[in-house]
């Protein structure tokens, strides 16, 4: 029987799809997410979607032209890239800074390496690292239903509860398009029946940072809690990371061994990321990190080709084992160096340790010091309270649910010795980006004379406003059980003007005061 063979040059395996269809597919699986959105944070996440896409469009055209390529507009890669920068950013976010952000990440990202194709990282992913670097206060500032609030994730590492039904709907703060799990993975079902993507990498991402955090709730005796774990599952942007960024073709493995180890990584990075980070997130770096390990992905799982291998094959007159040989070899003279630049690299960081250790701790003591002295002008000197049990006081807070710890109390003394009072120091757990703490005088009478911040990370221009002497002034000169904020004008000693856009930030510290007054209350009778 005749045969017909049809030789032409590679690829051999050729597929209908193109690169503008591709793209087109991902537009409209993104629709769903877009457009909750828009109805959750209203017209202000609309122009940031269309700043971010008219942007990137534009970036794109002009830089091509600049750079006297081929017009890659129309292939819909950089209304992609506008759409995911856009879904990745606050609501909150100006104009400008969306504009920025689609200038880096279609010009710095994209074509500076070559266009379409020739990026090493996510480029909507590497604009958002480079404005939360840049702009972290504006990019993590969150507003929902007109309150300036933390995210569920934030909620969740500073000990609070979330409600995870409304995080898989939507009714959260957020990003513009990570809020709602149930948009995205409809946008990510349409991509699977589209076949544009290949469920690999997002179930062997999703599948280890589950089995991570675990293991993570088992062992610090969280225990078994399968809200916790889909809390995790449904905040941080995972979902949109998984489906729509880890996903994409150009900054992932193409092997499938590679997809596998590339999931895997992935969803380790995220955990360390955000259980161990300095914040609750963790998705974008995770991914911008795993694009830069993909070359190497690559090359270990790069199945070999057909013939490759045989012993005696000589390439130059070398033996096919001599050369692995000298690889291993290679590989072994890597190592080593690799280990004596770290080991060179510990002992200077060490030793530099060691010569600032003292120096530090005595700037943190004049700095302890100096607070002392602000809340309480009136002592001459300052002795710390030995008798003070700070797991008595750490069991007593607990039982009235306080999330704050007294870290020490101080004895304020005059010229001649005697008491004045006391010098509380408290570090709550339920500020918006981290612990905060401070330290506040009391009288023996039980008037407070002020307090002071010993440690202070809120947002810029929000948070951070609770370290002005307009606020910590309220506090000043008054004799109450506790303290409560109100969002109107102060009406009595025992009420603290909130700070506009930042009330979980003047609720931490409310909270702290009044854990410290609540101890001296509750101990000897009040009679310290």
């Amino acid at each position: 029987m005749e045969q017909t063979f049809k030789i032409s040059s590679s690829p051999h395996v050729r597929d209908s799809k193109t690169t503008s269809g591709i793209m087109l597919d991902v537009v409209i699986a993104l629709l769903p997410a877009s457009v909750f959105g828009v109805y959750n944070f209203g017209l202000r996440a609309f122009v940031l979607i269309l700043t971010c896409v008219v942007s990137c469009m534009l970036f794109e055209w002009a830089s091509e032209m600049l750079l006297h390529r081929a017009s890659t507009v129309g292939d819909f890669s950089a209304m992609v890239t506008g759409l995911l920068l856009a879904l990745n950013l606050s609501p909150d976010v100006p104009v400008w800074m969306a504009i920025l952000g689609s200038a880096f990440a279609i010009i710095i990202v994209k074509q500076l390496f070559g266009g379409l194709g020739q990026n090493f990282m996510n480029p909507a992913l590497g604009a958002r690292c480079f404005l939360l670097i840049s702009f972290t206060g504006q990019m993590t500032t969150f507003t929902y239903d007109g309150m300036t609030t933390a995210t569920p994730l934030a909620v969740l590492k500073s000990g609070g509860t979330v409600d995870v039904m409304d995080m898989f709907l939507g009714r959260v703060a957020g990003t513009i398009g990570e809020v709602s799990t149930a948009a995205i993975l409809i946008g990510a079902l349409y991509l699977v029946l589209r076949k544009v993507i290949s469920l690999i990498i997002p179930l062997a991402y999703i599948g280890t940072f589950t089995v991570c955090i675990f293991i993570y709730s088992l062992s610090t005796g969280i225990g078994f809690e399968p809200l916790y774990i889909a809390a995790h599952l449904c905040g941080g942007g995972l979902m949109l990371g998984a489906f729509f960024m880890a996903t994409d073709y150009v900054t992932s493995p193409i092997t499938k061994k590679g997809k596998w180890l590339y999931g895997i990584v992935l969803g380790i990075l995220t955990f360390l990321l955000r259980i161990y980070g300095a914040s609750a997130e963790g998705v974008s770096y995770a991914i911008i990190l795993s694009n830069l390990l993909v070359p190497l992905i690559e090359k270990i799982t790069q199945p070999k080709s057909f013939g490759k291998g045989a012993e005696l094959q000589k390439i130059n007159g070398v033996t096919a084992v001599e050369i692995r040989k000298v690889n291993k070899l290679s590989v072994l003279i890597a190592t080593i160096a690799i280990f004596v630049i770290t080991f060179i690299s510990g002992v200077a960081l060490a030793y530099v340790h060691k010569i600032t250790e003292k120096p530090i701790e005595n700037a943190k003591q004049e700095a302890k010091e100096a607070s002392y002295q602000e809340v309480f002008s009136a002592a001459d000197s300052f002795e710390t309270d030995e008798d003070f049990d700070r797991e008595q006081a750490k069991a007593l807070l607990s039982e009235a649910a306080y999330q704050a710890d007294i870290d020490e109390i101080v004895i304020a003394k005059d010229a001649s010795g005697d008491l004045l009072g006391y010098v509380l120091v408290v570090t709550s757990h339920e500020a918006y980006d981290g612990d905060l703490q401070l330290a506040f005088g009391i009288t023996k009478d039980g008037v407070i004379n002020g307090i002071s911040f010993l440690s202070i990370s809120e947002t810029v221009g929000l948070g951070m406003k609770a370290d002005t002497d307009s606020f910590k002034e309220q506090f000043a000169g008054k004799k109450v059980e506790s303290f409560r904020y109100t969002k109107t004008t102060a009406q009595s000693d025992d009420e603290i003007e909130a700070i506009s856009g930042a009330t979980v930030t003047t609720n931490a510290v409310v909270e702290a005061v009044n854990a410290g007054l609540y101890y001296i209350n509750h101990m000897e009778g009040g009679g310290r």
